[in-house]
């Protein structure tokens, strides 16, 4: 099972909510690219028309506060981010990331905009340049999940068997 993930970095500090991951005036919407267009505007207005499929994302403490919406992980996944990397996550946000199959590292290491990062999921190590940030392992049940693209596509797999 190959869990490596390799993309440019976008750098945000800590306690970044989901009100700014996607704003709630977008909500009323199933549409992905809406979503998509819309990511991170909030605090990074230019973030939707820069962003690239594969970059990741390398973020401070309580990533994925406030409300407990499914659209925050959804919006990154679909507007190309690959990995979020995190000191740490709101467990709401933490939980919804894994059900909709945007891998997710808590990992503390420093990062620059535009650097490339490699994320290695099942050893839980974190590359950005020299630097090697040990990262919390995701147990291999949920690297499964991820693998499978979220919980219902894993669902869907195992009742197949």
């Amino acid at each position: 099972m190959n869990m490596t993930i390799s993309g440019r970095v976008w750098k945000y500090g800590d306690d970044i909510d989901t009100d700014v991951i996607i704003p709630g005036k977008y909500l009323r919407t199933t549409d992905m690219q809406v979503f998509a267009e819309h990511a991170l505007e909030g605090i990074d207005p230019d973030f939707s028309k820069q962003v690239r499929s594969g970059d990741i994302i390398v973020a401070g403490k309580n990533f994925g506060c406030g409300s407990s919406r499914e659209q925050a992980p959804l919006a990154l996944k679909y507007a190309g981010i690959s990995c979020v990397v995190a000191r740490s996550f709101a467990r709401i946000f933490f939980r919804n990331a894994i059900n909709v199959g945007l891998p997710i590292i808590e990992a503390d290491i420093t990062c620059q905009q535009g650097e490339i990062c490699t994320v290695d999921l099942q050893q839980g190590k974190v590359h950005c340049g020299d630097r090697v940030g040990e990262g919390t392992k995701l147990p291999e049940f949920l690297q499964e999940i991820l693998l499978d693209g979220g919980l219902v596509a894993h669902r869907k797999k195992q009742a197949l068997k």
